[in-house]
């Protein structure tokens, strides 16, 4: 089930059932919200949406309407410009999606809309997904479900 929510409710395809989501990830492209949500579904079983941040709500300081009744539920994903300037220039390159001025523009506003409503928020750049998840877990004080179809970890 929560895999299922996960999926039907990734980069912001739906905001239908957003008051059944455990946590709702938000954050720039390419911060790693949907893989963690991904591992936050099969490992704990948590029912995790993302959400990106679109220019306009970074220029204005402000959630997209659809999240404004969900704020208990957001958590921010963010990661160093240099990184997220490696990462886009894979997907794509010389564009100014991926220079590294978008880049340090989009973290800055992302951080500072974070701090200006309270959202609790993880820098993302030296941590796994493992270790993203298992931080959300304990930040957002979520409980983790007893799924027999949990991922193993491997230590």
């Amino acid at each position: 089930e929560a895999l299922n929510f996960t999926l039907n409710h990734d980069d912001g395809s739906t905001i239908s059932r957003l008051e059944d989501a455990d946590i709702i990830l938000v954050g720039i492209s390419r911060t790693g919200k949907t893989p963690t949500c991904l591992y936050l579904s099969l490992r704990y079983g948590v029912r995790a949406a993302n959400f990106p941040l679109t220019e306009e709500d970074l220029e204005e300081l402000h959630l997209p309407t659809s999240l404004k009744p969900y704020r208990d539920k957001l958590f921010g994903l963010t990661t160093e410009p240099t990184r997220l300037q490696q990462i886009r220039q894979e997907r794509l390159p010389n564009s100014r999606y991926a220079s590294l001025e978008q880049c340090e523009y989009e973290t800055r506003q992302a951080e500072a809309l974070f701090r200006k409503l309270g959202i609790s928020y993880l820098q993302s750049t030296l941590k796994s997904v493992e270790e993203i998840a298992a931080t959300i877990i304990d930040m957002a004080g979520l409980e983790a479900v007893k799924s027999p179809y949990r991922v193993p970890i491997h230590t």
